[in-house]
């Protein structure tokens, strides 16, 4: 039971454990200064313990997100839904993002910033990744066996390195964004990591994983879900928590500070590498960067590749695996910060109507609820989010005083309220429904 938990936990995370779980938290650590604690606090809650309550709503549902999306609010708008949701987190943004951080924190201090050095990295790592998922069933073995450990430890090294030699440096100054609202500012930053999206991803490969185990009861896979939650859970938090500190703590020039092009998070790893290894250095940060990343790399191909597969009669598996290696490819090649912005939109988007969509199936497990206010429930996060999105995008006064009355808008929820809302409304209306209790059945070994 608990050797079960522990490999799909290490492979689960191995796979979560990409570029964004890299660069973000020490650019966190580094701009919240004085307000680390709530900072970081606020990180985990979004990138931690939302995405591994979405990864075990997924993985303990008969059907996983689709299903249930379909009876809950229309079979049209899951899969529109889930369709942006894996483009967002494969070829269009989380794929490419893993080969970029790869190659501007690990491999350009080794050969340099350039296009053509870009482009040649890219295509071998692509072409590797797609190589690794192009057959899915061995990813436990050579992802969650051999790479995530390998990664992990080298991760932890730093961490612990970074922590002997700065941790008696003053904290770095905090930046205007966190000197209110850090708590806030923290579950954003989270959101960049994408692993609450990656989840709704995840928990096919999270399923299939655990049906190759069988298990005799229900009680021994309930017990083994909560060993991958309990293992996964710490991996993240720990590592997140060393990585922040070692931002927080390490002296960056005000220059750089100050240089908008400069990606923070992948400057502090790549100098704290430099002064804790020296020489070794350079070779220490490539290796670790680009194993960490590429494990996500392949998970995401596998599972955005199975989801198409599953859905569209166009193409099979290896066929989309293929083409979203090689989307992610040409993607890539746009550059790090190019990726993060164009991303970011699109994140606070999504982030808030997946948060709503888990809270709603859990909640219709114990609790008729009315269709149509389910429905009302996700139109009005669905339409509160993309206004957020505008007034940031747009800056106009008017759009921003709007979202600024929403209850929490200055901690990053102002969809809170619109869903407590639509809950009332779903609880009051007449045609109501009960969710269908979680399956466990069919992760038990065949008799």
């Amino acid at each position: 039971m608990v050797k079960k938990g522990f490999l799909t936990g290490l492979l689960l995370f191995g796979i979560f454990f990409g570029a964004g779980n890299l660069i973000f938290p020490p650019a966190l650590g580094a701009e919240s200064g004085s307000q680390f604690w709530p900072a970081i606090i606020g990180f985990c809650l979004s990138g931690v313990g939302l995405a591994v309550v979405t990864l075990l709503v997924g993985t303990l549902t008969n059907g996983g997100y689709k299903e249930e999306m379909d009876s809950k609010f229309s079979p049209w708008f899951s899969l529109s839904f889930l369709v942006v949701l894996y483009l967002t987190i494969g070829p269009l943004f989380a794929i490419p993002r893993t080969a970029t951080v790869s190659f501007e924190v690990g491999l350009s201090p080794l050969v340099g910033q350039s296009s053509l050095a870009l482009f040649i990295f890219t295509a071998l790592y692509f072409l590797a990744a797609f190589l690794l998922a192009f057959r899915p069933n061995n990813i436990m073995t050579s992802v969650g066996k051999i790479l995530t450990p390998l990664f992990a430890i080298l991760i932890l090294s730093l961490v612990v390195a970074g922590a002997v030699k700065f941790g008696a440096a003053p904290s770095s100054e905090t930046s205007a964004t966190y000197l209110t609202g850090a708590l806030g500012k923290g579950i954003l930053a989270g959101y960049n990591t994408l692993d609450a999206l990656a989840a709704v991803a995840f928990c096919l490969v999270a399923s299939e994983t655990l049906k190759q185990f069988g298990f005799k009861s229900k009680k021994e896979y309930l017990s083994t879900i909560w060993v991958v939650g309990i293992v996964t859970s710490l991996a993240f938090g720990i590592l997140y928590t060393g990585l922040a500190f070692l931002g927080n703590k390490f002296a960056i020039p005000s220059e750089v500070l100050a240089d908008p092009n400069i990606n923070k998070g992948a400057y502090i790893l790549a100098h704290a590498s430099y002064q804790l290894f020296g020489s070794f250095g350079r070779l220490f940060l490539s290796f670790m960067v680009v194993l960490t990343c590429f494990t996500t790399t392949v998970g995401l191909i596998v599972s955005v590749s199975e989801f198409f597969d599953k859905h569209f009669t166009f193409g099979n598996y290896q066929l989309f695996a293929a083409v979203f290696s090689f989307v992610g490819f040409l993607v890539a090649n746009l550059g790090l910060n190019a990726v993060i912005k164009f991303s970011l939109p699109v994140l606070t988007l999504l982030y808030p109507i997946v948060i709503v969509m888990v809270i709603i199936i859990l909640l219709n497990k114990f609790l008729p609820l009315s269709k149509r206010g389910m429905s009302v429930t996700i139109a009005l996060v669905t339409l509160v989010s993309f206004l957020e999105v505008l007034a940031s995008l747009l800056k106009l006064d008017i759009l921003n005083q709007l979202v600024a009355y929403l209850p929490f808008h200055a901690i990053s929820m102002g969809w809170f309220m619109p869903t407590l809302l639509g809950l009332l409304v779903a609880l009051i209306l007449p045609d109501k429904q009960k969710g269908q209790a979680f399956d466990l059945t069919r992760f038990q070994a065949e008799a």
